[in-house]
């Protein structure tokens, strides 16, 4: 009988409980660093979906660097793009296109 008193107090678990959220709401942001759009170099992907353009750091361990990067969505010269890592190129496009 105390077994079945035990088993009455807890409340019975099932695999649709979800756990309980700490911080509902917060959000968390990665550091970042800022550059400005010096040139746009051109489209690149396979159907054209990035743009690759040369940028320059404008804080940071990298300040003034000139970096090429692409870029995905609407750009334009002297926009500032939010750059989680500073150390990386993209590579240089190639004029050759298709076949040659």
């Amino acid at each position: 009988m105390a077994e079945k008193e035990q088993s009455e107090d807890k409340p019975k678990k099932t695999r649709r409980d979800k756990p309980e959220q700490k911080e509902a709401g917060a959000v968390r942001f990665t550091q970042a660093t800022p550059a400005r759009v010096e040139e746009i170099i051109g489209r690149t992907g396979a159907r054209g979906e990035a743009t690759q353009v040369r940028c320059r750091v404008l804080d940071g361990r990298d300040k003034d660097k000139i970096l090429r990067r692409n870029v995905k969505g609407p750009v334009q010269k002297e926009d500032i793009l939010l750059l989680r890592e500073t150390e990386f190129e993209a590579r240089p496009l190639n004029k050759s296109g298709r076949g040659g």
